[in-house]
């Protein structure tokens, strides 16, 4: 079985992007890692080049910045990434620049990989997620965090990487996919909160004109208190981590009691609690 990681990433550096960890714990389940590198304006193309591994196959990329629809921009790089896999790999497992790989979730993630190799039915694997926000001891609890993603697609059917790329489509529709017991650690949300900022004016500017990001982001530093709900982080951190935890220098506290909710999603939390299943939920995939 030979398995192809890939990977896009850009100003990794100015917008504190955890890459080299989320590359790290992902180059143990792959044969090779296409990391395509974006005109950046730091030192990011020697950030991916200094990570030791001949496994890893740099390719380089313009972004169109003109592109400001719906943030397909991102699902470009992702497909440009992807059309570099050798073509006699199984699996393509994807893992965005701010998501991270625990490695106690290796063994159940290679076993996935190998049972359904040869069920041509299975067109990807479904990863749970874990959304830290504001610092590594919350996680987001409320019905705005997806829970569940593909990250691993069979090579070779047509698969690509779809609006955003938040998922993956064949000829437009939704993938066949088995749920693995494995998450993806998604660190997106959490940074120093002056470069939480300037992360978020960039990224706006992925869907919209500079005028509507100026008018959509003015502080200096994001506020994290903002968030409608949050659950405090009991398990360990992947020991990727370990360093660039140890390297916080802001503080967040948050008082998981104080639910700002809707009344809506008050009453659709309870019915997830109590049943188990969460209504209304949009699913980027097709189970089998």
């Amino acid at each position: 079985m030979k398995v192809a990681g890939f990977t896009f990433i850009r100003n990794a550096v100015r917008y504190d992007y955890p890459v080299v960890e989320s590359i790290t714990s992902l180059l143990p389940l792959v044969d090779e890692l296409v990391v395509c590198v974006g005109d950046s304006d730091d030192d990011t193309p020697e950030l991916i080049e200094n990570i030791s591994s001949p496994k890893i196959k740099i390719i380089h990329s313009v972004w169109d910045d003109s592109l400001r629809e719906g943030g397909k921009i991102l699902a470009i790089e992702t497909n440009k990434a992807l059309a570099a896999i050798a073509h006699d790999a199984d699996w393509c497992f994807y893992l965005q620049g701010d998501e991270v790989l625990h490695e106690d979730d290796a063994e159940a993630i290679r076993n996935a990989m190998s049972r359904y190799k040869e069920d041509l039915k299975v067109e990807g694997l479904l990863f749970n997620y874990r959304h830290f926000y504001g610092s590594y001891n919350y996680i987001g609890d409320s019905r705005k965090w997806y829970r569940h993603e593909i990250r691993i697609v069979r090579n070779n059917i047509g698969v690509y990487s779809y609006k955003d790329a938040q998922g993956f489509r064949i000829d437009n529709r939704k993938l066949n996919v088995k749920s693995i017991d494995a998450y993806i650690y998604h660190y997106g949300w959490v940074k120093n909160p002056h470069q939480q900022t300037e992360k978020q004016k960039n990224f706006h500017k992925l869907w919209h004109s500079d005028e509507t990001v100026k008018n959509m982001v003015q502080a200096d530093e994001f506020d994290y208190n903002s968030i409608d709900s949050l659950a405090d982080f009991k398990g360990n951190q992947p020991l990727v981590m370990k360093n660039r935890i140890a390297k916080v220098d802001w503080d967040f506290q948050f008082d998981v009691s104080k639910v700002k909710l809707k009344f809506k999603y008050r009453i659709l939390n309870w019915l997830e609690r109590i049943t188990g299943h969460r209504f209304f939920e949009y699913k980027n995939y097709r189970k089998i």
